[in-house]
């Protein structure tokens, strides 16, 4: 899609967090409401005809859009969220990341076998976290399962889409 306006207000940070990272930063895009719009009704035009019932937003810039999106598509949202950040009984998944092992959780009702789920989040890299986040889903058997991301790096070798089941359909609004 790469939608040129979204390039445009999309701000690029050198060296952060550490030195040889080109960090994308979504926030200029959330501050600005015509970016908003065009991330929405992009992300609509794609999910409209899927019967989406939940999105799960991931901690937390996943939070903006899932939210924004939910609207349109009449569905609801879910919190992805590290531990100890949901109050009530939750399901964990935790996973491998370049420096240790992370876990992310969802409420134990948040999602029925009748759902059909999208997550959704800013930057698709290597997939870890989405992937542990699809596999956390999956464990309530929900009809279908899909993923979207603001962003997909593309030139650095990442491979991110590799990590997703050939079962669940990931889309991204920008390559870059």
């Amino acid at each position: 899609m790469n939608n040129q306006v979204l390039l445009d207000n999309l701000r690029c940070i050198p060296d952060w967090p550490i030195k040889g990272v080109n960090f994308r930063d979504v926030t200029t895009l959330f501050k600005n409401p015509d970016c908003i719009r065009i991330l929405s009704d992009e992300m609509y035009e794609l999910y409209k005809d899927k019967g989406i019932t939940k999105i799960v937003g991931i901690e937390s810039r996943g939070f903006v859009m899932s939210s924004a999106l939910a609207v349109k598509l009449n569905a609801g949202v879910v919190l992805c969220r590290k531990p100890g950040k949901l109050p009530c009984d939750t399901v964990q998944e935790s996973y491998a990341k370049e420096y240790g092992i992370d876990t992310i959780e969802i409420h134990k009702d948040a999602i029925t076998e009748d759902d059909i789920v999208l997550l959704h989040d800013d930057l698709l890299a290597t997939g870890g976290t989405m992937k542990a986040a699809c596999d956390l889903v999956k464990k309530f058997n929900p009809k279908k399962v899909y993923c979207n991301f603001i962003i997909e790096l593309i030139n650095e070798g990442l491979n991110g889409r590799d990590a997703f089941d050939s079962d669940v359909e990931v889309t991204t609004l920008l390559q870059v």
